[in-house]
C-alpha cells in the first residue's frame, strides 16, 4: 500500500517546508544514507519545491521513491529542453521564409543569420549550468523556458519586408537563448539518475530536446504548405503557448535537488581537468555536427542543387529527416554506452561518420542528390548516436576517479561527491565547446561556398576533423595501459 506520506511526496513538496521524501526514506527500509549521498543544509529563505535526501544508488530508496520523481522530472525536463531546441533552431526555418529578391540577403548572408543564434546558445550554456546549481533545477526551468518568450516575441515583431538586416541579425541573435536550456537540464537530470541509468537518462533527455530541431522544421514546412512564404510569423505564434505551457509545468510538476547545490569553485576545478578539454573536443564532433547541420541543411540543398530546390517547401521537405532521425536514435546511444562502454561506442561512431562524409563529398562530385541525401542523413543519424555516448562518457570517467581513490584508500564519500560536481561542471563545459562546433559547422559552409560555390571544401575538412576524433578516443580511453578503467 501507498503510505500518506508516500502520497503527498507524490504531489510535491510545500514550498518553504522540508521535502516529505526525507520522512519516506528514514521509513522505508534502506540502507544507512552514506556521506557520499547525503546532502548539505539548504541555505535558509529558500523558495520552490526542495528534496533534502535524494540517494539514487540505494536500490531500495530507488525502487520505492526515487525512480518515479525521477521520471516526473525527467518528463519535464525533456518537453522545456525541447521547446527551447525549437527557438534555438527557429532561423534554420526562418532563412527559408527570406527570398533575396525581397528581403535582400544573399547565401552567405543567410547563413550568418544560422550561425549567430548557434553562437550566443554555445556561449550561454556555461551560465545556465552554474543556473542548476545556484537556484536549483525547477527553479531554472521555469526562469529558462519563460526567457524563450523574449526572442519569440522580437521576431514576431520585425519579421517583414524591407527589415533592417542588422535587426535581424539581432533577433537571430536572442534565439541564442534557447541553446542554454540543453545544458541545465542535463547537469538537473544527471543528479536525479543513479550511475547504471545515466546513459539512458542523458540520452532520452537530450535526444527529446533535440526533437526540436525536426518538429520546428516540420512546423515550418506546415505553414509552407498551407498559408505560404510569406507567413512566417504563424510559427512564432504557435510557440508562443508552448513556451508559456514549458514554464507552469515545471512550475507545477518538478522539484529541486539540494544534493545538486555545486560548490562554486567546481567549474574552476573542472577546466584544470585534463578530460574535460578531450570531452569538449570529442563533443563537437558529435553534438556540434548534429546542431551545425541541423541549421545549415536547408540552405545547402537550395544553394548545392538549385534545380530540384528552387522554392522553400521543396528544401523544407526534406531538412526536418536527418535531424528526426538523429534525435530519436541518441537515447539508444546511451544505452549502447551502458552495455559496452562510452569510449567505445564514440570511437567506431566516428570512424563511422568520417566514412559517411566521405559518401557527402563523393556525392557533391557526381552531383547525385539521392546519395546525397543518405549521405546526410547518415551522419545526422551517427551524429545523434554519438551524442548519446560521449555523455555516458562524462560522469563513467569521474566515477573511474572515484573507484581508483577508494581503492587508494581514499574517502568514498568525498570521491563520490567529487564525481557528482565534476560531472555536473563537465556537462555544462562540454556542451557550451560542443556546441561551438555547430558555429564552426555554418561557417565553414559559409566559406566554401562564398570561394567554391559548393561545400566540397567543407566536406574534406568534415572527414579530417571525424579521423581525428577516432585517434583521440583511442588513444586517451581504449589503448592499452591507460590510466582510466573502463569508460
Amino acid at each position: 500500500m501507498v503510505s500518506e506520506t508516500e502520497h503527498e511526496f507524490s504531489r510535491g513538496a510545500t514550498p518553504g517546508k522540508r521535502s516529505p521524501v526525507t520522512v519516506v526514506a528514514m521509513a522505508a527500509p534502506t540502507r544507512p544514507t552514506s556521506a557520499s549521498t547525503s546532502a548539505p543544509p539548504g541555505p535558509p529563505g529558500r523558495s520552490g519545491r526542495w528534496i533534502d535526501d535524494w540517494r539514487p544508488e540505494d536500490p531500495q530508496f530507488w525502487k520505492t521513491t526515487g525512480k518515479q520523481v525521477a521520471r516526473r522530472n525527467l518528463f519535464f525536463s525533456v518537453f522545456s529542453e525541447h521547446v527551447g531546441f525549437s527557438i534555438w533552431s527557429l532561423w534554420s526555418v526562418l532563412v527559408l521564409f527570406l527570398p533575396e529578391p525581397v528581403f535582400g540577403i544573399d547565401p552567405a548572408g543567410k547563413f550568418l543569420l544560422t550561425a549567430l543564434p548557434t553562437a550566443l546558445g554555445a556561449f550561454v550554456r556555461l551560465p545556465y549550468t552554474f543556473a542548476v546549481a545556484r537556484f536549483g533545477g525547477r527553479n531554472w526551468t521555469i526562469v529558462s523556458a519563460a526567457l524563450l518568450l523574449v526572442p519569440t516575441i522580437a521576431t514576431a515583431i520585425v519579421l517583414e519586408p524591407g527589415v533592417d538586416y542588422g535587426t535581424l541579425l539581432f533577433v537571430a541573435c536572442l534565439a541564442g537563448v534557447g541553446g542554454g536550456n540543453f545544458a541545465s537540464s542535463m547537469a538537473n537530470i544527471n543528479a536525479f539518475y543513479p550511475d547504471r541509468l545515466k546513459g539512458w537518462a542523458l540520452g532520452l533527455n537530450a535526444g527529446g530536446g533535440n526533437l526540436g530541431v525536426p518538429v520546428v522544421q516540420l512546423v515550418g514546412l506546415l505553414v509552407l504548405a498551407t498559408a505560404g512564404a510569406t507567413n512566417p510569423r504563424l510559427i512564432l505564434w504557435i510557440y508562443i503557448p508552448l513556451i508559456v505551457a514549458a514554464a507552469v509545468g515545471a512550475a507545477l510538476v518538478m522539484d529541486n535537488l539540494t544534493m545538486a547545490r555545486n560548490q562554486p569553485r567546481a567549474m574552476r576545478e573542472a577546466t584544470r581537468e585534463p578530460h574535460t578539454w578531450i570531452m569538449s573536443f570529442l563533443y563537437i564532433g558529435t553534438f556540434g555536427s548534429f546542431i551545425g547541420f541541423g541549421f545549415a541543411f536547408g540552405q545547402v540543398l537550395q544553394n548545392q542543387f538549385t534545380d530540384s530546390f528552387a522554392t522553400p517547401l521543396a528544401a523544407a521537405s526534406l531538412t526536418w529527416l536527418g535531424p528526426l532521425l538523429g534525435s530519436l536514435i541518441r537515447p539508444f546511444g546511451g544505452s549502447l554506452a551502458d552495455r559496452f562502454g562510452g569510449a567505445l561506442i564514440t570511437c567506431w561512431n566516428f570512424v563511422a561518420m568520417a566514412v559517411g562524409a566521405g559518401i557527402v563529398w563523393a556525392a557533391s562530385q557526381l552531383e547525385s542528390l539521392p546519395l546525397f541525401v543518405v549521405g546526410f542523413v547518415a551522419l545526422f543519424v551517427l551524429s545523434g548516436l554519438g551524442n548519446g555516448s560521449t555523455y555516458k562518457m562524462i560522469p563513467a570517467i569521474f566515477r573511474s576517479q572515484a573507484l581508483t581513490s577508494v581503492a587508494e584508500g581514499g574517502d568514498a564519500g568525498a570521491a563520490d561527491r567529487r564525481a557528482l560536481r565534476m560531472s555536473g561542471a563537465l556537462i555544462g563545459i562540454a556542451g557550451a565547446v560542443g556546441a561551438f562546433g555547430g558555429v564552426l559547422v555554418n561557417l565553414a559552409f559559409r566559406q566554401s561556398f562564398m570561394t567554391t560555390g559548393t561545400g566540397d571544401s567543407a566536406y574534406l575538412v568534415f572527414i579530417a576533423f571525424y579521423v581525428v576524433c577516432v585517434a583521440v578516443t583511442w588513444f586517451v580511453y581504449l589503448r592499452p595501459g591507460r590510466p582510466l578503467g573502463r569508460v
